[in-house]
């Protein structure tokens, strides 16, 4: 597994699942409005605390669990 040091599973938040530095916003929920045609500027300014590198990240973590789902059902 790549090292993704600003990808975070804290069974306290949202049952574990992936969230950017343990805040209280998921990796699905950021991807999903980027998806909806939100800007990254728009997350910044809704998420004072989130980084360009924060969205850079999350984005290369969907990747590669996309390549690691493909290649699972692989036969």
């Amino acid at each position: 597994m790549p090292r993704f040091s600003r990808i975070t599973h804290d069974p306290r938040l949202f049952g574990g699942k992936a969230t950017i530095r343990g805040l209280r916003l998921t990796v699905a929920a950021l991807l999903r409005r980027l998806a909806h045609g939100e800007r990254p500027e728009d997350l910044l300014r809704d998420y004072p605390e989130l980084t360009l590198e924060d969205i850079r990240e999350a984005l290369a973590y969907a990747a590669w669990r996309l390549e690691e789902e493909e290649h699972a059902l692989s036969p």
